[in-house]
């Protein structure tokens, strides 16, 4: 006799918002940092919000010797720590009956039977129909021995099955051109593109999200993005912490690895990509893969003039970290889209530790005006370009400066800002994108994940950065005080083209 959980979560169903299909989602690395502080609150939150109903379940595989109730002691506790909504009694008892774990070394076959006997014991007891999602939140070198793992246990279908199969894979997604399209050959011996979900948490950000809508919902500022109104861009993406805890990590990786191969691109062509046809994720993963292709490949005697590379002071001194370690924590560099669009406008990138203030942002610096306003010279000096800056983080929002006239009987003007604040605008905290991606990733719907083909050219086009500074190691590091904006020679580099950074 088949048993069912209806425990009912208590909430009420929101009408306008995408609910989960019946799935089980398989965390391996469900020990880990990731899981803890970041997917099992997603989950929870997804429950909290009824976008998970009854026929759901989570289950987390890693090699502790860990029983299913201390596996939702410590999803608990993340919860309680880590989760943007507080805890609630009825939700927790909702979410406890449907969490489980298996533990063993992902080497040993027995491991994928024993996690394949609590799958269909989970499909038998809440309806979850053999639909699975599985996140790899491990270590790229152990991507192949479980996906091998899951296709020998008979847990991968074919697309097009009545059951589905969808496997999440964390960053980073190799670490060279070589390495990408290693990985992507190793994933798919297993699993068709389609089935594939490489995920990039900033693209889960709603301020991130809100980029298309922004530029393709409203008439008013479409017809301006191009270079004859747009004389420059500017994403930066600061941090006021250093590595701390990952310095083996940063070892191995650095900046231009960790932020602007994948982040940092990812919204430039979002920023920079053409209208797509439809909403479809191939039709709007084309178009970004076309600016991808656009970009202005780097060579080996321009690098050293367009990147200024940078390491905080007391980088050397972290934990795992060499004492005369030259992984960069900073980056500076222009990039040029070679379209029609776009031809000439350079998009400075920006990314760092240690930075006077967390921020991520895209502002977009309009041309100047072209004549002195009614021919006073002197009053044109205090005439700015207007800036449209999206802030992705913290206080997501929009906002515009304008020039206006200042009250009084001088004609004196000044710069004015109009501020869209998310939490004003629309009553609270977005969601974190973790919730939306794993929900996205249930429903099937790839859009916001990275595409074959895009990983690689994004690869292709960093390439001659990263083997130029692997051969020519920077001699000035470390070259930043903490608090501060960087190294003097990322100042100097937007000098040189007559601009200055943006230092919110």
């Amino acid at each position: 006799m088949t048993t069912r959980i209806e425990v009912p979560i208590g909430l009420p169903h929101p009408q306008q918002q995408p609910e989960a299909p019946p799935c089980i989602t398989v965390v391996f690395g469900a020990t880990g940092d990731l899981t803890r502080r970041k997917l099992m609150p997603a989950l929870y939150n997804l429950a909290a919000g009824g976008h998970v109903r009854d026929r759901f379940a989570a289950v987390g595989c890693a090699r502790r010797p860990w029983t299913r109730e201390e596996f939702a002691a410590q999803v608990k506790a993340g919860v309680s720590e880590f989760s943007r909504n507080e805890l609630e009694p009825r939700v927790w008892e909702w979410l406890e009956p449907r969490l489980d774990y298996v533990s063993g070394d992902f080497k040993d076959p027995a491991t994928f039977q024993r996690l394949k006997a609590a799958l269909e014991e989970l499909d038998e007891k809440l309806g979850t129909a053999g639909n699975r999602l599985f996140y790899l939140a491990v270590s790229p070198d152990e991507f192949g021995t479980i996906l091998r793992g899951l296709r020998d246990a008979g847990l991968i279908v074919a697309p097009g099955a009545p059951t589905f199969s969808r496997v999440i894979v964390e960053k980073p997604f190799g670490r060279s051109l070589e390495t990408a399209r290693q990985l992507n050959g190793l994933v798919a011996e297993v699993l068709d593109e389609s089935q594939t979900f490489r995920i990039d948490h900033y693209l889960g950000k709603e301020t991130v999200q809100n980029i298309m809508v922004f530029r393709f919902a409203n008439s008013m500022f479409e017809p301006l993005w191009n270079r004859k109104y747009i004389d420059h861009v500017q994403i930066t993406a600061a941090e006021t912490v250093g590595v701390g805890s990952r310095g083996k990590f940063y070892e191995s990786t650095g900046v231009l690895r960790d932020i602007v191969q994948n982040h940092l691109l990812e919204v430039l062509t979002l920023c920079a990509m053409e209208p797509p046809n439809s909403g479809d994720a191939d039709d709007v993963r084309g178009e970004k893969l076309k600016v991808l292709q656009a970009l202005r490949m780097p060579w080996a005697d321009t690098v050293p003039n367009d990147v200024v590379l940078g390491q905080y002071r007391g980088y050397r001194d972290e934990p795992d970290v060499a004492p005369d370690s030259v992984a960069p924590t900073f980056v500076a560099l222009p990039v040029y889209v070679d379209n029609w669009r776009w031809q000439g406008v350079p998009f400075y990138l920006r990314a760092g530790k240690k930075m006077a203030r967390r921020v991520t942002e895209v502002a977009f610096h309009m041309q100047p005006i072209p004549l002195s306003l009614f021919g006073n010279g002197d009053l044109c000096e205090h005439v700015e370009p207007n800036v449209l800056t999206l802030r992705i983080q913290p206080e997501e929002g929009i906002t515009l400066s304008f020039s206006s006239k200042m009250p009084g009987h001088d004609f004196t003007v000044t710069p004015v800002v109009m501020d869209m604040k998310y939490t004003e605008a629309f009553g609270g905290e977005p969601p974190e994108a973790y919730e939306r991606l794993l929900l996205d990733a249930m429903r099937g719907d790839a859009t916001l994940f990275s595409r074959r083909d895009a990983v690689e050219t994004s690869w292709q086009w960093i390439q001659p950065i990263l083997d130029y500074w692997d051969s020519h190691p920077p001699r000035d590091l470390p070259n930043y005080d903490p608090g501060s904006w960087g190294p003097e020679a990322a100042d100097r580099l937007i000098q040189r083209d007559r601009r200055q950074w943006r230092n919110p």
